[in-house]
């Protein structure tokens, strides 16, 4: 049987867009085993676990850093193969990885064993799931982009915030063995066959076009003015080569920023709960602020899609960086639940326009044809980042006995990042004899306000 076929067939006979079908099977894995492998699920099992063996934190955060480093090495392979394959084959295979290192999670002892289970598990979630999620729907979406990542957001958002609570009553009622096994189970049952049958690489490959309006146009043509809605500019894009990418600056300014990001994204989220255990806050309670910080990030999601294509890239990717400097300071001076969950609250929300924000304005800026590569060659940013915050923040409670100063540390680096990126301005025109479609619509907002 042709699973090309079966797609084309299904692609026909829908009253709607394929691209739908893309958006939801995409998030299965969104919802599934990238929330099985994140920090803000781990979060509940650090006290337990180093309680049990005996490990320091800092010890038990490195397999988190080792893990990103590994799925460092693996981006660019993971990119190239996603814009030649499409995402279906990654997603699928990145679901099984998960869903059996989880089960071998439920059967560790000496930390060697903890170390060769969750190290590969966060590599894939570090590299290609996040490669595959969102360049699938960036690939088949242009005009809707902002709406359509909001919406993997959103599901993100609500895996990690109802993974910690299942997870938290789990280990309450069965053990941490039990936790890990469950979730194991679950991404194996969810997350290969679905995306395996449908998953398509782009609408072209299916003869459709890109994100049609409902005139069935592509929104990636030539309009003459008067073809022109009012209201927002409609999105265009050029298409860059990763060498043209290279050449530009706001390449090397994201790539920064996303460092600057992603290290307290990564060092906060995993320690906030032990944070509040250490100020004498009930275990059970204090799995709420993991919930708070990843609930967070839907409604942010959904706030920063709503403005994407009213105001420039760059100063909305420094709103959610100043958001996430507040609530990360917020977090180390907080000491209860009063403050706490507001402060995880504020935080999800700058994190949540973090991740969307950032998938978009790689997309917006470089366009669909090499995003995959594009991404494969950035995402090592992202992924230093996730793993330089949280052996920082777990070395830095070993040696001080809290997570005060790592915290307030953390809110200082990604206000630097807040004020670098906003020189971060879309690259210019593509060279002549380039292929290439229309400035995107951020290019054009930035060219008229400068």
């Amino acid at each position: 049987m042709s699973f090309s076929r079966l797609r084309a067939g299904l692609a026909q006979r829908l009253p709607f867009y394929y691209g739908w079908v893309i958006l939801a099977v995409a998030s299965v894995p969104a919802l599934g085993a990238r929330s099985v492998m994140a920090v803000a699920t781990l979060s509940v099992f650090v006290v337990p676990i180093t309680d049990q063996f005996g490990w320091s934190r800092g010890q038990f955060s490195g397999a988190v850093s080792l893990g990103a480093l590994f799925g460092l090495i693996v981006s660019p392979f993971a990119g190239r193969l996603v814009d030649r394959y499409g995402s279906g084959v990654i997603l699928s295979a990145s679901s099984a990885v998960v869903g059996l290192c989880a089960i071998g999670l439920s059967l560790i002892s000496p930390i060697w064993s903890f170390y060769a289970l969750y190290v590969p598990g966060r590599a894939v979630f570090s590299s290609p799931l996040e490669l595959g999620t969102s360049t699938a729907v960036s690939n088949w979406f242009i005009r809707r982009r902002p709406m359509t990542l909001a919406y993997m957001g959103v599901v993100q958002g609500i895996g990690l915030t109802i993974f910690p609570i299942i997870a938290q009553v789990l280990i309450d009622g069965w053990g941490w063995r039990t936790a890990w096994l469950a979730m194991g189970i679950f991404t194996i049952g969810t997350g290969i066959i679905p995306v395996l049958l449908l998953m398509a690489r782009r609408p072209e490959d299916m003869g459709l076009e890109p994100d049609p309006d409902k005139s069935g146009q592509a929104t990636t043509g030539g309009e003459t003015p008067g073809q022109r809605q009012p209201g927002p500019i409609r999105h265009t894009e050029f298409d860059y080569t990763v060498r043209q990418a290279l050449a530009t600056r706001a390449f090397w300014i994201l790539s920064l920023f996303s460092v600057c990001g992603f290290v307290v994204q990564a060092g906060v989220s995993l320690h906030q709960v032990p944070h509040y255990i250490s100020q004498g806050v009930p275990t059970h309670l204090a799995a709420l602020t993991a919930s708070s910080f990843a609930f967070g990030q839907v409604p942010g999601g959904l706030f920063w899609s709503l403005v994407a294509r009213r105001i420039p890239l760059r100063l909305l990717l420094s709103a959610a960086a100043a958001t996430m400097a507040v609530g990360a300071v917020g977090t180390a001076a907080s000491s209860s639940l009063s403050s706490g969950i507001p402060m995880a609250l504020l935080l999800g929300i700058g994190v949540g326009g973090l991740h969307l924000l950032l998938r978009l304005t790689w997309a917006d800026y470089y366009g669909r044809l090499h995003l995959g590569a594009i991404r494969g060659l950035t995402l090592p940013a992202q992924i230093g980042g996730q793993a330089l915050g949280p052996i920082v923040a777990g070395v830095m409670f070993d040696a001080t006995d809290g997570y005060r100063i790592p915290f307030t540390i953390f809110g200082i680096i990604v206000a630097v990042g807040a004020v670098m990126v906003l020189t971060a301005t879309p690259p210019g025109p593509l060279p002549l004899g380039s292929v290439s479609g229309q400035p995107s619509a951020e290019a054009r907002h930035s060219s008229q306000i400068a």
